[in-house]
């Protein structure tokens, strides 16, 4: 549905009413998410039965999930804001996470400024290519790009997207900008050091498994929530801030139990129109909101997962994510834009 210029405008007015947090409800799901993720790698690292360790490992690493979202939340200022003991908390948790404040909200504010941009919208994001952009791209470049988006990426997401993508590559960029992250480097390669010298067990379960399974779903809701079937990108120049959250950022259907573990991070449509709702309160902005409520959507069931994950460059000519080109194709389209 094409929303006018003043629709638009009375929609964004509307979503302010839901822009405001519950005091109490936000120190309520950090502490309880803080303290059962920490219960629960207990437990995993505890020599208990081995159907339980690995029962908490699990569940641990959806906690994982839940408790980035809510420090991202807070690095919105959507949720406890002007608290400093919060501030100091999610100091603490932004190290653990591999996501410290310098790098994630620079990369993560830029990234709801430029969200679905074809060009130059990378920084924060999974990079997208146009077909003609790929076929004209060095080797090296097409590998580097064929490399951030491949599915194993994501599933190594604890090494290739957060140690890597967003901590000690930020430092390498600009040190004195991101000395932070090398704290959150040096913050995990300590633990698994002291981890691997004293309880290796504990630090497959209780660290190691945990952070991997959180960072790979992590990274694949990112990832599927800007690059599904139906999603829509634009030039600068038709670029327009609504129509990047209804058409360009879309909602994962999820059960009822896996939005409360990703924190509804799956609402992101609604997300991204307003980034100052708090996230208990997205699922109450789009039952209020009629026109959040035909969302573009996508799930975790293997069919759409695969579906999102063979998609690979922005057709230009379609106007529609497509898959990988052949080298045949890479050539004929090379040769049409070299020509034009």
């Amino acid at each position: 549905m094409k929303l006018t210029k003043e629709q638009k405008k009375a929609l964004l007015i509307s979503s302010r009413e839901y822009a405001q947090e519950v005091r109490w409800k936000s120190w309520w799901v950090f502490i309880s998410t803080t303290a059962l993720l920490s219960g629960l790698l207990t437990v995993a690292a505890l020599e208990v039965h081995f159907a339980l360790r690995v029962l908490s490992t699990i569940v641990a690493g959806l906690l994982v999930v839940r408790l980035f979202v809510i420090y991202h939340d807070f690095q919105h200022g959507a949720i406890l804001k002007n608290s400093l003991i919060a501030k100091m908390l999610f100091e603490i948790v932004g190290f653990l996470m591999l996501s410290p404040r310098s790098t994630w909200k620079e990369s993560h504010d830029y990234h709801h400024k430029h969200n679905s941009k074809i060009y130059g919208q990378s920084h924060g994001t999974f990079p997208v290519m146009t077909t003609e952009e790929y076929a004209q791209a060095s080797w090296l470049k097409r590998l580097g790009y064929t490399i951030n988006r491949h599915p194993i990426t994501l599933a190594l997401g604890y090494i290739t997207v957060f140690f890597w993508g967003i901590t000690l590559q930020s430092f390498l960029i600009s040190p004195k900008k991101h000395w932070d992250c090398l704290l959150a480097v040096l913050i995990h390669v300590g633990l698994v050091v002291v981890l691997a010298m004293t309880n290796w067990v504990a630090l497959l379960m209780a660290f190691i498994l945990p952070f991997a399974i959180g960072s790979a779903l992590g990274s694949y809701l990112f990832y599927a929530q800007h690059n599904f079937p139906e999603v829509e990108f634009r030039t600068e120049a038709d670029w327009d801030y609504t129509d990047a959250a209804l058409l360009s950022s879309g909602f994962m259907k999820m059960s009822k139990i896996m939005h409360w573990f990703t924190a509804n991070i799956g609402y992101h449509h609604v997300h991204h129109l307003h980034s100052l709702i708090p996230f208990y309160r997205l699922p109450e902005a789009m039952n209020g909101i009629e026109e959040l409520q035909n969302p573009k959507t996508t799930s975790l069931s293997p069919k759409n997962v695969f579906q999102c994950l063979r998609l690979k460059l922005w057709c230009t000519e379609s106007s529609r994510m497509v898959g990988r080109l052949t080298r045949r194709k890479r050539k004929a389209i090379a040769s049409v834009s070299a020509g034009s």
